[in-house]
C-alpha cells in the first residue's frame, strides 16, 4: 500500500489512509474533513476494510457527532412520537416543559448557542426526554407484536445506543435505543420485529429473512433499505 490512500464509503464518507513507521495497530481519528487511519508499515488495504467493518458502528456514530446541527431558536424535531421546539424567555435561565410526546425549551434571550458546554447540556435535557417517551412508547408495542406473532422474549431494556437501533441477545433480552422514537411508526415497528425474529433465528441467514419476510408482508428488505436513511442520533 502507497504511503497514503484514499477509501470512499457510502456510509462514511472518506477515509484518509496514512502509513506510519511508528505505528503498532491501526487507529482511527475521525475529524471534519475525513476519518484519518494511521497504520504500521506493510498494512494492506483489505486488512483496513475488515478493521472498518469491525468498527462501523463505532465509526458511524463519531461521524455523526462531527454533523450535529446546532440546537438553537431555529432547531426543531417533528416526528410522528416526538416535537421539539426552542423559544425565546424573558427569564435568565433555561426552562423546559416535557409532556408524553412534546417538549420546549424555554431560553434566556442572552443564550450563547456557539457554547459547548451549553450544547452539550441541550442535548443532555432533551436525551433524558427521548428516553422517558421511550420507556413509555417502545416495550408496550413490543409485547404486542410479540403476541401478535407468538414470538416471546425475556425482557427489553431501553438504552442510549447511537450505532444500533436495537439488539438481541440468545437468551432473548431485547435493548432498544430510545433515538427510535425519532422514527416513523412503520419503521419502529420494523426495528421490534426484527429483534423478535432473532428470538428464533439469532443470524442473518435466509430462515431469518423468510420469517421477518412473513411478519412484514414480503417487505422485510425495503423496510431495511428505508431505515438506512435514518441515524440513531439527533
Amino acid at each position: 500500500m502507497a504511503t497514503e490512500h484514499v477509501l470512499e464509503d457510502k456510509e462514511l464518507g472518506r477515509l484518509l489512509v496514512r502509513v506510519n513507521v511508528r505505528a503498532r495497530r491501526l487507529t482511527f481519528r475521525t475529524r471534519e474533513d475525513a476519518i484519518h487511519v494511521t497504520v504500521p508499515p506493510g498494512t494492506t488495504i483489505g486488512e483496513v476494510k475488515n478493521a472498518v467493518e469491525q468498527l462501523r458502528p463505532r465509526l458511524r456514530a463519531a461521524r455523526q457527532q462531527q454533523s450535529r446541527p446546532l440546537i438553537d431558536l431555529d432547531y426543531q424535531i417533528d416526528t410522528e412520537f416526538f416535537k421539539l421546539s426552542l423559544v425565546g424567555g424573558e427569564r435568565d435561565r433555561f426552562l423546559s416543559r416535557s409532556e408524553l410526546g412534546e417538549m420546549q425549551i424555554i431560553c434566556p434571550p442572552d443564550a450563547d448557542f456557539s457554547n459547548k458546554e451549553l450544547q452539550a447540556w441541550l442535548r443532555k435535557v432533551i436525551e433524558e426526554a427521548l428516553r422517558r417517551n421511550a420507556k413509555i412508547i417502545l416495550p408496550p408495542r413490543l409485547y404486542a407484536l410479540s403476541l401478535q406473532h407468538n414470538l416471546s422474549y425475556k425482557s427489553v431494556k431501553i438504552n442510549s445506543s447511537s450505532g444500533r437501533w436495537g439488539s438481541c441477545s440468545a437468551r432473548g433480552n431485547i435493548n432498544l435505543s430510545y433515538f427510535l422514537v425519532l422514527l416513523p411508526k412503520h419503521l419502529i415497528d420494523y426495528v421490534l420485529l426484527h429483534e423478535l425474529a432473532h428470538t428464533r433465528e439469532m443470524n442473518h441467514g435466509e430462515r431469518f429473512w423468510a420469517l421477518l419476510d412473513g411478519m412484514t408482508d414480503g417487505k422485510a428488505q425495503l423496510l431495511r433499505s428505508e431505515l438506512r436513511k435514518y441515524r440513531t442520533d439527533f
